[in-house]
């Protein structure tokens, strides 16, 4: 039988650690953002494997909540957006384009899904699937100040209608993401989404990209190159030379369900040669 959509709420929010639905409040949307990032892998391996990333509602659902897979962010923003709105948040979702590691007048696609939630009239960015450096909580929209996360400290400035959020690292500012306010519907996702599961170059099917966040901490594993990043220490990395290692690695350290299909084997082989 097919698990209905409230179902699938309940569970979820289990996952995320709640016995029942929670309040509405910024304490919550704190909580819930930090927990996701910690509990539902960013992972590319469906665009890698050759294979269609749906992102109907049932489809990122079961995905996500039954197969022990992660996703990007137009699959985990969805399903994120979707909990908060049932919850009773005033949402939107809203693109950007990503310029990390980018020339600073690079003007990237429109590839990156997050939510816009307004709550009692102030308005915030939240965001569980930006890989690597996604934010670990809401951030204010309507100031340029620094902000605390349980991770790094980041900061949102404005020029004209555009924003740009960048975190500090290593004591620099870098810019992440490019985003503005716009309305996006469907539509928007699917073609967004469409380039980066479908065209050669996009950044999705050229390398593995996978990440997770714990207590003060990220993993993050690039193609073979496993790293783990403890804020205030040096990051710790380990090179990953062959498949079954890196498998395990996807299993243990992210606690990933891998499809068996040889034609994500292949791509990983083929990803972890070309760096040895």
């Amino acid at each position: 039988m097919t698990p209905t959509a409230l179902e699938y709420i309940d569970l979820y929010l289990q996952r995320l650690g709640f016995a029942t639905p929670p309040a509405p409040t910024l304490e919550t949307l704190a909580e819930l953002q930090l927990r996701h990032t910690s509990t539902f892998v960013f992972e590319n391996l469906s665009p890698l494997a050759g294979l269609p990333v749906p992102l109907d509602l049932p489809s990122v659902q079961h995905k996500v909540l039954h197969e022990g897979r992660g996703g990007y962010c137009y699959e985990l923003n969805n399903l994120y957006m979707t909990l908060l709105e049932h919850l009773g948040y005033q949402v939107r979702g809203i693109t950007g384009r990503v310029v990390m590691n980018a020339p600073q007048d690079a003007w990237a696609a429109r590839t990156h899904r997050l939510t816009l939630v307004t709550l009692n009239g102030v308005r915030y960015i939240t965001d569980v699937g930006f890989g690597g450096m996604v934010p670990t909580a809401p951030l204010l929209l309507d100031t340029e100040q620094e902000q605390a996360t349980p991770h790094e400290p980041y900061r949102i400035t404005r020029e004209d209608e555009s924003y740009t959020l960048r975190a500090k690292v290593a004591d620099e500012w870098r810019a992440m993401y490019v985003f503005d306010l716009q309305r996006q519907g469907d539509i928007d996702y699917e073609i967004g989404n469409w380039y980066v599961s479908t065209h050669p170059q996009s950044p999705f099917l050229q390398r593995l990209m996978v990440a997770r966040t714990g207590e003060g901490v990220r993993h993050t594993l690039n193609n073979g190159s496993y790293a783990v990043h403890r804020l205030g220490c040096p990051s710790e990395r380990r090179e990953i030379s062959d498949v079954q290692a890196l498998i395990d690695v996807l299993r243990s350290e992210f606690s990933l369900q891998v499809p068996e299909h040889p034609a994500l084997l292949a791509t990983l082989a083929r990803l972890i040669a070309a760096e040895q």
